[in-house]
């Protein structure tokens, strides 16, 4: 049977931790569910693991081995995810709502063989389709799915989120909703900006600037696969029963230049190659060498040349593990003079479409900043992002500036 024979549209809801962490929280994710039933439609379900679980379960692995086995962590983490499926579909049962909790691998979740960071290749949704035929509630373990072997692997940060929006992609699903603590995306971060506002809509393309630079309600995986594949997706409350935020495809207003958000994020490093060889070839020598070390390479600021030599500096992820020696084999290879790491910056992301191509936006933005009394120490800029690195401590204080002066004011 295909998704495309059953009788009413389906809607794919993911509760995430927060939202399922206690028994009540269940209880209310369950009744959730129950009222979206009534609406007319086939409810999929898409589960994080209770509260800090996965934590806690990390915290057991590492008090038995400083480096646990993937495969055995991935084993161990599921478990999480298999717990609140289980509970949920108790809970809505209790309520006379007929439902079966499916684990990844039940679902037809086929990933590749990267444990821990495993990538969905394809779905078989056919046992989710015949419990959905038969009226019942389908509950699923996010985060998890299984290889070629069958192995269960898992799908790294943000897993469950990519699993609810893979699951409502290969249904066809009406609408794909991520439950969470917060009521929708914001324009700042509410804990640090009073003025923040949530955001009715937003394009694929800027969320997913949003969700990789900073914004913490949604996982880029997530977003740049509801784009691919056009799922509509809403981020709302699992409690309130408030509209939420839309992501979808933009049709309105084709030029139309907004500055939709502004986003800080200071869970990153800088890396500066000084003196390398100004030289064809000496950058892919050096992003390839990272590449192999599995560094993920956010910004990349290039000076100018001086004397056949200039210096190369990147950003990176502030987990990046890269220690002293590999940065001294990276200089040696490519014949630079040292290198110098600094822990203590943060990038401050300003959003939205087309704002790089509108004249006075950079200016306002720089002029916000040093009013401030605010230093730049890299600049970046895209169609829909520019982004500047500023010192750590920094951080607050430029946020909120930026986000009175481009968008407060602007909607006043």
């Amino acid at each position: 049977m295909n998704p495309t024979d059953l009788k009413k549209p389906i809607h794919v809801m993911k509760f995430g931790g927060t939202s399922v962490a206690t028994p009540s929280l269940i209880q209310n994710a369950a009744q959730r569910i129950a009222d979206r039933r009534k609406s007319g439609v086939h409810v999929v379900c898409v589960v994080s693991a209770m509260g800090d679980t996965t934590d806690s379960l990390m915290s057991l692995a590492r008090q038995i081995s400083e480096r646990p086995p993937n495969r055995e962590l991935d084993v161990l983490l599921s478990a999480g995810e298999v717990q609140s499926m289980a509970l949920l579909s108790m809970a809505l049962q209790e309520i006379g709502i007929a439902a079966r909790s499916f684990t990844g691998s039940q679902g037809g979740i086929r990933t590749d063989t990267q444990h821990s960071e495993a990538r969905i290749l394809h779905i078989d949704p056919d046992r989710i389709v015949s419990a959905l035929a038969k009226d019942e509630v389908v509950v699923l373990a996010g985060f998890q799915g299984h290889d070629e072997r069958d192995e269960i692997t898992t799908l790294g940060r943000g897993g469950s989120d990519t699993s609810a929006v893979a699951m409502a992609a290969a249904l066809g699903a009406e609408l794909c909703e991520i439950l969470t603590d917060v009521t929708g995306v914001y324009s700042a971060d509410p804990r640090i900006v009073d003025g923040a506002r949530q955001i009715e809509s937003l394009g694929y393309d800027e969320m997913l600037e949003m969700a990789n630079l900073g914004a913490r309600v949604l996982h880029g995986r997530s977003v740049e696969m509801a784009r691919r594949f056009e799922v509509p997706l809403v981020v709302a409350s699992s409690t309130r029963n408030t509209p939420g935020t839309r992501i979808v495809r933009k049709e309105t207003d084709m030029e139309k230049v907004e500055i939709r958000a502004v986003t800080d994020d200071r869970n990153v490093k800088k890396i500066s190659l000084v003196s390398v060889p100004d030289t064809p070839g000496v950058a892919a020598n050096i992003f390839g060498a990272l590449g192999e070390l599995g560094v993920n390479v956010r910004l990349i600021v290039q000076a100018q040349s001086h004397a056949g030599n200039n210096d190369i500096t990147f950003v990176v992820p502030g987990d990046t593990h890269i220690d002293q020696q590999q940065l001294d084999d990276l200089v040696k290879q490519v014949g630079g003079e040292n290198w110098i790491v600094d822990e203590r910056i943060a990038l401050l992301n300003i959003i939205g479409e087309g704002i790089s191509r509108e004249p006075g936006i950079a200016g306002s933005i720089f002029r916000i900043l040093a009013d401030q009394q605010i230093n730049l120490d890299l600049i970046s800029s895209s169609n829909l992002v520019i982004t500047c690195v500023v010192s750590e401590e920094d951080l607050v204080r430029g946020t909120r500036a930026l986000h009175e002066g481009l968008i407060e004011t602007d909607a006043s």
